[in-house]
């Protein structure tokens, strides 16, 4: 079974690229796999405030990642795998990929305007060196471009 991992967070090109990984999931029989990032807070001198920030951080990823398993499934889709994790954003993915050999693609989105964010530059540059394919899908692609990929 082919495994897509999308990583999830509130941009339009996330959007897109699960549209793309859910709509190859549904082609292959394979499955999604929904990757939410939460960044270390930097140092605050007050602990509480810290574990707020952070629990604050988690709670609004997981209601990301829970929309999205929702939406997939409103539209005839497979239940995605969800994952949260805390932690610098490559090296999460690097991890997550690791721990999952099952994943057949990485697919990221890149936004319709301006240079590449960090995931994409990171793993286009070592796309080499990854246990699997790297899909950049174009933030711009309408639902048509997109079912014609798929």
């Amino acid at each position: 079974m082919r495994v897509y991992l999308v990583i999830m967070d509130e941009t339009d090109e996330a959007s897109t690229a699960l549209r793309f990984a859910a709509g190859r999931a549904a082609q292959t029989g394979g499955q999604v796999h929904l990757l939410a990032l939460v960044p270390r807070e930097p140092f605050v001198a007050l602990g509480s405030i810290q574990a707020t920030i952070e629990e604050e951080s988690r709670a609004r990823a997981e209601a990301l990642v829970t929309t999205a398993a929702g939406n997939l499934l409103s539209k005839g889709g497979q239940m995605p795998a969800i994952a949260v994790k805390t932690g610098n954003g490559e090296q999460v993915v690097r991890e997550y990929l690791s721990d999952h050999p099952e994943v057949s693609a990485l697919v990221l989105g890149a936004a319709a305007n301006g240079g590449p964010g960090p995931l994409v530059s990171h793993f286009t540059a070592m796309a080499g060196q990854l246990p699997c394919p790297v899909y950049v899908i174009p933030g711009g692609l309408t639902d048509t471009d997109l079912e014609r990929l798929v």
